[in-house]
């Protein structure tokens, strides 16, 4: 009697420890989930956001050299940005890249949106304006930043493209799905699960009376 009750008791004990097993991962998993919810930005739309402060810096800093190496930059500022010729100035890309910048920071990291629009605008308008400058401006004719100047902007705002569209939704997208699957998972899970057995559930019944005097009247 005894070893069926250890026996019965190990294998209970041994399913209440299955069942709290299988529950520990998916917990586990939800919290961790629930604790990239809570963050502000997700560490792909944050990279994103870094590149595109690196355009604006990078984009800043050609100009900056241009202006340095063609007279000096208090020279340069008057001639391309007060007496500003849409066919020699780089002042435009410069803004340019600043109306990338604000957009894109606008709509992705302030006001965190999900959707490819915003990135398709400037890319478009980027895409647009730099063709049509260089056809139609003298910038080939002004050196090594005539070249320079275009090609970066233009290389620049189809990588925040290519980020945007195959990094950043797809994988916010996909961490949202599964984040919504666990959750389900633990909702379906029962509320309260079987607790370790104890010895003192199980006991054996007293000896009845009737076997005690069979025995008697036997001797």
């Amino acid at each position: 009697m005894d070893s069926q009750c250890s026996s019965s008791v190990g294998s209970r004990a041994t399913i209440g420890g299955v069942g709290n097993i299988n529950s520990t991962p998916i917990s586990a998993r939800i919290e961790s989930y629930e604790g990239g919810e809570k963050k502000c930005i997700s560490d792909v739309r944050r990279t994103f956001c870094l590149f595109v402060t690196f355009d604006l810096l990078f984009v800043t800093l050609l100009w900056i050299i241009e202006l340095n190496v063609n007279g000096g930059i208090e020279e340069q500022l008057k001639k391309e940005v007060l007496e500003y010729d849409y066919h020699k100035s780089f002042f435009d890309i410069f803004l340019l890249a600043v109306f990338r910048f604000a957009v894109l920071i606008l709509a992705y990291a302030v006001c965190k949106l999900r959707h490819w629009w915003a990135i398709a605008l400037t890319t478009a308008i980027t895409t647009g304006f730099l063709i049509v400058k260089v056809v139609v401006s003298k910038l080939l004719s002004q050196g090594a930043f005539g070249y320079l100047l275009p090609i970066v902007s233009f290389i620049l705002a189809w990588i925040e493209t290519w980020l945007l569209d195959f990094k950043v939704l797809p994988q916010e997208a996909g961490d949202e799905i599964r984040y919504l699957s666990v959750q389900n998972a633990l909702d379906r899970e029962p509320l309260l699960h079987p607790g370790p057995v104890t010895d003192g559930q199980f006991y054996s019944p007293p000896e009845s009376m009737a076997g005690n005097n069979s025995l008697t009247v036997q001797y």
